[in-house]
């Protein structure tokens, strides 16, 4: 049976040319999902989990509606796999149906892996002069272990100023902008009000 799964990031959103391409797939339901994609649950998603059986195909419209994460994407792939369930992506070579397709998606998943850390090592090297200048930051309060442990990545990808907010905190899964500032508050980073305005605007 192929179930069809759509997902859109706010309420706002119309959910309409990905439904419209899962019926044309061949899906026989379809469930839908208005969440941001950095959300750990996703309550559509968790009924078709259970609804799933061995033998099923999940259809999506793009790889990213099933989150944003790498790691966790592949994990997911490595759970249908493991209870017989394939996956297929409408507009990426992906169908697990095949060995070919499921060569093709973890190669896909390692390169995007690899583009993430390679600009982060490129960020690194371009900013050791600023680095060297030994900026201090305080420690906002409640800011968890692993946001800590990510601030000097995120400080860099900011400083460079390549990327907007939103494709940053889609790099390293941080929930919100509020987040994001607050790392880079951790990190050093002095954020003028103005400078929110422009670089929120993706």
């Amino acid at each position: 049976m192929r179930v069809g799964y759509a997902r859109v990031s706010t309420q706002e959103q119309t959910l309409d040319s990905q439904t419209d391409a899962l019926r044309q797939a061949g899906c026989e339901r379809i469930y839908e999902d208005r969440i941001s994609g950095t959300k750990s649950r996703k309550p559509e998603f968790e009924l078709m989990m259970g609804f799933l059986r061995k033998g099923d195909t999940i259809v999506i419209w793009k790889l990213d509606r099933l989150g944003r994460s790498t790691r966790g994407l592949i994990e997911l792939v490595e759970e249908l796999g493991n209870k017989g369930i394939h996956l297929v992506s409408l507009n990426d070579p992906i169908d697990t149906t095949s060995p070919g397709g499921l060569l093709v998606f973890q190669i896909f998943c390692a390169l995007a892996e690899h583009e993430r850390n390679v600009i982060v090592q490129r960020t690194r090297a371009g900013l050791e002069s600023a680095r060297a200048r030994g900026r201090k930051g305080g420690r906002p309060k409640g800011l968890a272990v692993k946001y800590q442990k990510m601030a000097p990545s995120v400080r860099d990808l900011y400083e460079l100023g390549q990327q907007s907010t939103t494709q940053i905190m889609n790099s390293f899964q941080i929930g919100s902008r509020r987040t994001l500032y607050k790392i880079l508050r951790h990190a050093g980073v002095s954020i003028r009000p103005v400078e929110r305005s422009i670089r929120k605007d993706d």
